[in-house]
C-alpha cells in the first residue's frame, strides 16, 4: 500500500511521482520573479497558471481586498441582493466590453465560466421557442475547464478519460479548420446546435495561435446559421492578446458570450465572469423570467475589490500596450530556439504568449525540472509545448535572459 507523505492532493499531477520527488512549494513572489521555500529565486515564465499579468506582490490590491473584507468581506448576489463594489465592478466591466451593454453574470472562475455559458446558451435557446437547440460544439486541442460541460467540450481525450459520457450533445470539430464547423452544422443541422466554443488562442492545449481569418470565418459560420458564438478567453482576456483588452475586441468577433476568469483579478482572487450580449439578455430582462442558476460567491465582495485595483493597475501603467510589447519581445527571442534539434517549433507572434514545442512530447516534464535548476519556473502544456506567458511588467532584459535560460536547459 502506498502511504502518502502530504495531505495535499495537487490537480493535475501524478501523486506518486509527486510524493516520490517532494512538491515544488512556492513562498513569495515579486514582479516576474518567485521564490521557493529554499530560498532560490526563479523567473516565472508563466504568470502563475496565466493569470498574474500585473506581476506577483501587488500590494496594493492587497490592500483593497483588505479593506473590502473589513467592511464586508460577501453577502448574496441571489435575487435583487448585490454588494456595492461587485455592481460597480459590473458597470466597468461592461464599459469595456467587445459588445456595448453587455451584461456581466460573475462566476468563481473559468470553469464555472464555461459551465455557466454552456447553460445559458441552452436556456437562451429554450426562451427562444427551440428548445431542440441543445449541442454545445467544441474542437480538438481545446481546454474549456474541468467541471461537466468543459470536460464534454474538451479537445484533449485524456481530459475525459475515464468519466463516461458526461454530457452526450456535445461534438467536436477541428481546432484549425472553418470548414469542419460548416461540415457538422450541415450534417446534424443548425437547428440541433445550440452554440460554439472558441479560444481565440488555444492555451493549455498546446498554446496554439489562429490560422490568419480563421476566428472571423467561423464567427461569420455561426452568425449565418444562427448558432451563438462564445468565446472563451479566460486565457487571453484583459490584455494577454496584446494591445486589447479582449481578443473579440481585437479581431471583432462580437461574441454572443464571453467567458473570462485569470485575468480578472490577476489571480491575487478567485474570480470569473460571463459577459453577455445585450440580445442573448433580452428574453430574460424583459421580465417574468428566472434563469434559475447561480454560484454562492459569484461576485464576491473581496474579489470585486481585487478586481477593481487590477484594473487601475493595468490603466495606470498602459498595461495592455506593454503586454503588446512583450509580445514581440518574446517573438524575437525565442526564435532562435526553434533551430535547436530538440525543439520542433517556437509558437509566438500574436499575443503575450508562446510555446516552444519540443520535438520528443516525453521530454516535457524533465525539462520542467532542468528549467529550474537555471532558475525558471516552467510548466508543460498539450503534447511537449513549454508555455510561456509571463506577466505583462516583464522588461525586454528579462525577457532575453528567459530566452537565454531555456537555450541552457535544451543544452
Amino acid at each position: 500500500m502506498t502511504t502518502s507523505s502530504s495531505a495535499l492532493w495537487h490537480g493535475f499531477a501524478d501523486m506518486g511521482a509527486v510524493n516520490a520527488s517532494g512538491p515544488f512549494v512556492v513562498t513569495r513572489g515579486e514582479g516576474v520573479h518567485v521564490w521557493d521555500d529554499q530560498g532560490n529565486k526563479y523567473l516565472d515564465a508563466t504568470a502563475g497558471l496565466w493569470f498574474t499579468n500585473v506581476g506577483h506582490g501587488r500590494t496594493e490590491i492587497a490592500d483593497a481586498v483588505r479593506d473590502q473584507l473589513s467592511k464586508l468581506a460577501h453577502f448574496s448576489g441571489f435575487g435583487d441582493f448585490t454588494a456595492d463594489i461587485t455592481y460597480e465592478l459590473a458597470e466597468r466591466l461592461s464599459a469595456i466590453a467587445p459588445i456595448p451593454g453587455s451584461k456581466i453574470f460573475f462566476t468563481s472562475g473559468g470553469s464555472d465560466s464555461i459551465d455557466s455559458a454552456a447553460k445559458l446558451a441552452r436556456r437562451y435557446w429554450h426562451e427562444m421557442g427551440k428548445p431542440e437547440k441543445k449541442i454545445i460544439v467544441g474542437r480538438t486541442k481545446a481546454y474549456h475547464g474541468m467541471h461537466v460541460a468543459g470536460t464534454a467540450l474538451s479537445g484533449l481525450p485524456p481530459n475525459r478519460e475515464g468519466y463516461g459520457e458526461l454530457m452526450p450533445d456535445a461534438a467536436t470539430v477541428e481546432w484549425d479548420d472553418a470548414k469542419s464547423l460548416l461540415g457538422l452544422i450541415e450534417r446534424i443541422g443548425a437547428d440541433n446546435i445550440a452554440a460554439f466554443f472558441c479560444e481565440p488562442i488555444i492555451g493549455a492545449g498546446g498554446i496554439y495561435l489562429p490560422p490568419d481569418g480563421y476566428l472571423r470565418e467561423v464567427r461569420d459560420i455561426c452568425r449565418e446559421h444562427d448558432v451563438l458564438f462564445v468565446a472563451d478567453e479566460v486565457v487571453t482576456g484583459f490584455g494577454r492578446i496584446g494591445g486589447s483588452w479582449f481578443a473579440s475586441g481585437k479581431f471583432d468577433l462580437q461574441p454572443d458570450m464571453m467567458t473570462v476568469a485569470k485575468g480578472l483579478t490577476s489571480g491575487y482572487v478567485p474570480m470569473g465572469a460571463v459577459f453577455v450580449a445585450p440580445r442573448i439578455a433580452e428574453p430574460f430582462y424583459a421580465g417574468g423570467v428566472w434563469w434559475r442558476h447561480g454560484y454562492t460567491y459569484g461576485g464576491h465582495a473581496g474579489a470585486a475589490a481585487a478586481a477593481m485595483a487590477s484594473l487601475d493597475i493595468v490603466e495606470r501603467e498602459d498595461l495592455l500596450t506593454r503586454a503588446q510589447e512583450l509580445a514581440d519581445n518574446l517573438h524575437s527571442a525565442l526564435a532562435p530556439l526553434a533551430d535547436h534539434p530538440r525543439v520542433e517549433e517556437v509558437r509566438s507572434g500574436n499575443g503575450a504568449v508562446a510555446a516552444v514545442q519540443l520535438a520528443d512530447p516525453a521530454e516535457a516534464m524533465p525539462f520542467v525540472k532542468r528549467l529550474r535548476e537555471r532558475g525558471v519556473s516552467g510548466r508543460a502544456a498539450g503534447a511537449g509545448a513549454m508555455q510561456i506567458s509571463p506577466a505583462f511588467v516583464m522588461t525586454a532584459d528579462q525577457t532575453a535572459e528567459l530566452a537565454e535560460r531555456f537555450a541552457a536547459a535544451l543544452g
